[in-house]
């Protein structure tokens, strides 16, 4: 069996057995495109960044809704209330009778860009008030009324409160979508180790199967030249116990395989119980890769640079709260509107009373022991070891893409190295089996030499699986599929259909 030989039944057989096994037991052919797909949807991890992000959804749209005319209603349809009171001036004793029936039509328009809030009140009533006075005799009204007018709230010399929540929860949002994406990448790198994993198990016991099939051949070779004398009967001994040894790698290759599929069938949310059979092709094509290139990919689009500059971005916010303690700030309130009362509701507005009022108040710190200078200077040193973290991961990106770089160079010279390694081992076997047959070799030598082509096979297989995995870990890296030439899009979740058409 030649090298070439070799290398194509390495990336064919396994598909050509799962193939004819899944007739026979119904095995899933698993590739890894459809474990990475199941597991986006069956991860419990990747799930719990799902539901972080769908929370973030909904306060950034309540905020926003927020930010829109707010319609109220009060209703006050009874109020009777019927009093003795003493009059301390008039030292007279009345008797006071009240029954109003009232309504507040209210609209509220909050203002994003001043932080302020205008409102268009409206209130409606009806009023019956009498009052029975010792000495005086009695006095009664009844009467519609109606007080319609404008209010402006508006805070001076101060933050935007309500635009600064709005941009934290924008952050907060993005910075949930960032966590999902940069999670969906470590996602698919998870799943690829384990689907390596399980593949080289799988691996490991078809290249067992076939040793047990080799010396099961030898062993019969041996037995009948013992039996016809002309090989002593020790080497039958060792011939069986080979055998025996190669069963019992078998059977050690299922359990490990067995062990290797439960865990990545429970990563990719399998049932544990779902017979599966791992299709992969293991060729590769050398992937050039220019190292400035995807240094300045890199920083320009890894997820995590982005979320120190969320970080730097909030601290700024806290800033801003910090320095509004113990601030100059003022409040003015300004209403403008009519008043007017009849006892015939088409007359309210006969004779209306307008009443407007400004009301302006300052809130003015004197001292406080330097506390809110020393709260900035905190915050100051906080954003600065913040901006220090942010230039850190910098250069530990780039640390990291020169170092993979250096790895996936030296992979290929491996992958030559373990190429022929395999070729020898397969020359000098057939040799060696050739002297053992002619019994010029103890089995005991050709066992080892066995257990070496068996090793080479493994070493190589686990060489092209290292140049797969350095070109998975640099697209990761760089945000940029390599092989694909490409840039690398993680499409986020739609969660909220109705918020996305907002």
């Amino acid at each position: 069996m030649t090298i070439i030989n070799f290398t194509r039944s390495l990336f064919v057989i396994p598909l050509l057995v799962s193939g004819f096994a899944s007739l026979l037991s119904a095995q899933t052919l698993v590739t890894l495109e459809t474990a990475l797909a199941s597991a986006e949807k069956g991860s419990p991890t990747i799930q719990r960044y799902l539901y972080t992000i769908e929370q973030n959804q909904y306060s950034l749209q309540a905020q926003k809704a927020d930010l829109k005319s707010r319609f109220s209603l009060t209703l006050n349809p009874i109020d009777f209330s019927n009093r003795r009171t003493f009059d301390n001036q008039f030292s007279q004793w009345f008797t006071n009778e009240n029954f109003t029936s009232t309504g507040t039509f209210q609209v509220d328009q909050p203002i994003l860009r001043t932080d302020g809030t205008i409102s268009l009140i409206n209130s409606f009533g009806w009023r019956s008030n009498s009052s029975e006075i010792a000495g005086f005799g009695e006095n009664s009204n009844e009467a519609f009324s109606n007080n319609l007018y404008l209010l402006l709230n508006q805070p001076l010399f101060t933050y935007n409160r309500r635009k600064q929540q709005l941009a934290e929860l924008e952050l907060t949002y993005e910075n949930a979508n960032l966590n999902y994406s940069i999670q969906r990448l470590q996602l698919e790198k998870t799943i690829a180790s384990q689907f390596f994993d399980v593949y080289l198990a799988q691996l490991n016991l078809d290249i067992s199967k076939e040793e047990m099939s080799n010396t099961n051949k030898n062993f019969e070779t041996v037995k009948n030249k013992v039996e016809a004398g002309l090989l002593a009967e020790e080497e039958l001994y060792q011939a069986e116990l080979n055998f025996a040894n190669a069963q019992l790698s078998v059977q050690d290759n299922e359990l490990a395989l067995a062990n290797a599929e439960e865990l990545f069938k429970r990563e990719v949310g399998m049932d544990i119980d779902e017979d599966i059979q791992l299709v992969t092709d293991l060729e590769i094509t050398p992937i050039v890769v220019d190292l400035d290139q995807a240094i300045e990919y890199a920083l320009n689009s890894r997820m995590e640079l982005r979320q120190r500059q969320i970080e730097i971005e909030r601290s700024f916010f806290e800033m801003e709260r910090t320095k509004s303690q113990n601030e100059f700030r003022a409040d003015l309130q300004m209403t403008l509107g009519i008043f007017g009362d009849d006892p015939r509701l088409g007359r309210i507005y006969d004779n209306p009373t307008r009443n407007p009022s400004v009301a302006l108040s300052f809130q003015l710190p004197i001292f406080d022991w330097g506390a809110r200078k020393a709260r900035i200077k905190a915050q100051e040193v906080a954003i600065e070891s913040q901006r220090l973290d942010l230039d850190q991961d910098k250069i530990q990106i780039r640390m990291d893409l020169r170092r993979e770089f250096r790895n996936l160079e030296a992979q290929l010279p491996r992958i030559d190295i373990a190429r022929k390694s395999v070729e020898n081992a397969e020359r000098t076997y057939e040799i060696n089996l050739e002297r053992y047959i002619n019994g010029d070799l103890t089995g005991i030598d050709l066992n080892q030499f066995q257990s070496q082509l068996s090793s080479k096979k493994i070493e190589y297989a686990q060489a092209l699986i290292n140049y797969k995995t350095q070109i998975l870990n640099l697209k990761i890296l760089t945000l940029y599929d390599w092989e694909k030439r490409e840039p690398v899009s993680i499409a986020l979740p739609s969660l909220n259909s109705e918020y996305n058409k907002n």
